[in-house]
């Protein structure tokens, strides 16, 4: 039988990974690569890890309390959008693992966590360049898992960058990859589409945790009730079985907990992130069930008196927002402007808008995900790898010779030509 603190303290001994050993020497949060998050999933079955987009310190404290609740292991990231070089967050690439960090020690916080960089975007060529250095900085940081995003590009150059970029990311951390850019109506991936990334990056020895898909989603606020195409979703990760990869659920938002629910049962999904509803949420707006912001009449937010932000506050952010001209989602960018303000009101509020978070995570995270009492999983499986990598869960199925540059945008031609 597992004892959870004496185990907890050995995983602490190795399962750290360097980056990490060597940023927080005397910690006692167990910050871990995104491949034990992946792999615990799988151990307990039908399984989802929320990766919490900690768009401020609220949704960071609030998600890391819930986790705790729930004995469930958790993901915090910060996507390149919110927290890169054009950063609409105070958090970002680099000070969420400290922030991280502090909180765990500061709350005694003793359930594994990964740090993850996602949609680490590449929308031209050009990107990948300047990704080679700034990629290692992110680790440098403390990122212990990252999401390649090349899928604003057509599937060759995807693949391409994917091969490019790969020698800039430790072979111990999580990776995730991306087909079909999340474009809504605009198109969905095909099996196609995914099982030319796959197997190209499998052809190179790259063995990704995840892959993230258009599979019917949006990031922000969903005013359709489409949401996930579940059939199309399973279809694809049958398709990639034998290549033992995952998905990873982007664009929760528009989907009730039903649908969630189903995703977990019938999918090979073990990652899902949650943005725009934990920043909704913390700031004391009404949402639904799933977390999806309410409007009134005239398109406007309902904030819910006595809940997250101040009223006073509330007025000066809206204020701010008609100001310049920020509607719908875009209120996601009152989140630089206006941090310090938050962190500035006093303990009461700063505590309703972090326990208003906790409430909705912990929920998620037992009654939709299915992640409760993964934590002991993942520190079971650091121990049995007694190290911080517990290495690729695939091996190489194709061959080398028939995924060389040449021959992948020859292969990319025939995709295309497929999809028309």
């Amino acid at each position: 039988m597992m004892n959870y603190s004496k185990d907890f303290e050995k995983a602490l001994e190795f399962g750290r990974p360097p980056n990490i050993s060597s940023l927080f020497p005397n910690s006692k949060a167990l910050l871990v690569s995104g491949k034990f998050i992946d792999l615990a999933m799988l151990a307990k079955g039908k399984a989802i890890c929320m990766a919490a987009n900690g768009r401020n310190h609220f949704i960071i404290k609030g998600a890391l309390k819930a986790a705790q609740k729930a004995n469930s292991a958790i993901i915090i990231e910060i996507a390149r959008s919110e927290g890169g070089a054009g950063a609409y967050c105070a958090a970002n690439f680099w000070n969420l693992a400290p922030q991280v960090d502090a909180i765990c020690n500061e709350l005694n916080i003793m359930v594994p966590v990964a740090i993850h960089a996602d949609h680490y975007g590449i929308k031209k060529e050009e990107d990948i360049e300047p990704a080679k250095t700034e990629i290692p900085t992110l680790f440098e940081a403390g990122m212990t898992s990252i999401a390649i995003d090349a899928s604003h590009l057509p599937d060759d150059k995807n693949l391409l960058a994917n091969l490019e970029l790969n020698p800039y990311v430790p072979e111990w951390a999580g990776l995730e990859t991306e087909v079909g850019e999340i474009k809504g109506k605009e198109g969905l991936s095909t099996v196609e589409e995914a099982l030319f990334l796959i197997r190209g990056l499998n052809a190179n020895d790259i063995f990704p945790n995840w892959i993230a898909l258009n599979n019917g989603t949006t990031h922000g606020i969903e005013a359709s009730d489409k949401g996930i195409q579940l059939g199309l979703t399973e279809e694809i990760h049958a398709a990639l079985s034998k290549y033992n990869v995952s998905g990873a659920q982007h664009g929760t938002s528009g989907n009730n907990s039903d649908r969630l629910r189903e995703i977990a049962a019938r999918t090979r999904t073990t990652k899902a992130n949650v943005a725009t509803a934990l920043q909704m949420l913390s700031w004391g707006l009404d949402v639904n069930d799933y977390g999806n912001a309410l409007q009134d009449e005239n398109g406007e937010f309902i904030k819910v008196i006595g809940q997250g932000v101040t009223e006073e506050m509330w007025v000066e952010m809206t204020a701010y927002a008609e100001n310049k001209g920020l509607k719908g989602g875009n209120y996601k960018k009152l989140n630089l402007p206006f941090e310090n303000k938050l962190l500035g009101q006093p303990r009461e509020i700063r505590d309703r808008m972090v326990a208003r978070v906790e409430d909705f995570v912990f929920d998620m995270l037992v009654n939709v995900f299915n992640a409760d009492n993964t934590a002991p999983l993942v520190i079971e499986a650091i121990l049995d790898a007694g190290t911080y990598d517990p290495g690729p869960k695939a091996s190489r199925l194709e061959k080398p010779e028939e995924w060389t540059s040449n021959k992948i945008i020859e292969r990319a031609k025939e995709i295309n030509a497929g999809n028309c």
